[in-house]
């Protein structure tokens, strides 16, 4: 019998996932062994992973935080495990992108019935993301906003937390240098994107997973600080996404490699989660993991 890892968050969806864990692991029991794991402190499943080495597959219930320290686990030990998601969160990005249902016992039915799917990674310095890496307005809003606001009132705390930092964020002086080009100037927001979804906002329907392709979406700003001109286009753009039509406030690309030069103080948001401040490399790795998705979802692949 394979053998299964189940690692999961407690404090994710007001601890439905510790309350249903038996019911879990007697289904993922009648393919795998399991064994279970819950988080205990940040890094720890990541923790977890890299002393279990090489397994086949791994189960993780949590956020897209929680799903993103799976993802570098595997990355980091060049592990070749597949992942089963059981998304728990707040808003869940990667699973609207890949059709995987919130509800758990759906979900895991979808893991031992579903299909693997080769998922692009990408990797900002020495970290590594699968959905979003971004900075500048609203970006700091995921991490800083309280759990407790969180399973409390839900995306609305993301909304309200967002709110109140409007116009006290700096426009990010930024250039961006790629094969063939250089982007130069002050801009309201970075969005580095591999998803359908971003903050619960459909931003790109037709996004393929698989092409080893990052949407660069840069939105200008003129002043040093955001104005309210700049926060109108950004909001504009997350509620109609990433479109075809040329914009002259939006500059779009599609890159596999690039440098990034910004403050040292800029915050660079991953996945949700804060990993690093300042300059960074960006690259795409195509293929990088296994996610197992819901049989009859449609994707568009490469």
């Amino acid at each position: 019998m394979e053998k299964c890892l189940f690692v999961y968050n407690a404090q994710s969806g007001k601890g439905k996932v510790k309350r249903k864990e038996k019911e879990i692991v007697s289904l993922l029991s009648q393919r795998y062994y399991v064994e279970v794991y819950q988080s205990e402190y940040a890094g720890h499943i990541s923790q977890i992973i890299e002393e279990k080495g090489n397994v086949e597959l791994i189960v993780v219930a949590g956020g897209d935080g929680t799903l993103n320290e799976v993802v570098n686990a595997i990355m980091q030990i060049k592990s070749k495990a597949k992942i089963g998601y059981i998304p728990t969160g707040t808003v869940n990005d990667v699973a609207h992108s890949l059709g995987i249902k919130k509800n758990i016992k759906k979900a895991v039915k979808d893991i031992l019935e579903g299909c693997v799917f080769k998922h692009d990674v990408f990797k900002v310095n020495d970290r590594y993301g699968i959905y979003v890496c971004c900075s500048g307005l609203f970006t700091e809003t995921s991490y800083e906003t309280s759990q407790k606001q969180k399973r409390k009132i839900g995306k609305i705390a993301y909304a309200l937390h967002g709110c109140k930092k409007i116009f006290s964020t700096k426009s990010l002086n930024l250039k961006l240098e790629y094969e063939g080009g250089i982007v130069e100037g002050k801009f309201a927001i970075m969005l580095l994107i591999n998803s359908r979804s971003v903050a619960g906002f459909k931003i790109n329907k037709r996004a393929c997973l698989n092409d080893g392709l990052i949407d660069v979406v840069l939105i200008k700003s003129k002043k040093d600080k955001v104005g309210i001109c700049s926060v109108l286009n950004v909001a504009t753009f997350f509620l109609n996404g990433i479109k075809k039509k040329n914009n002259k406030n939006i500059i779009k690309l599609k890159l596999n490699k690039f440098h990034v030069e910004i403050p040292e103080n800029t915050t660079i948001n991953l996945d949700g989660e804060r990993v690093s401040n300042g300059s960074f490399d960006f690259s795409v790795i195509k293929e990088g993991i296994s996610i197992i998705i819901p049989k009859n979802f449609k994707l568009i692949k490469n």
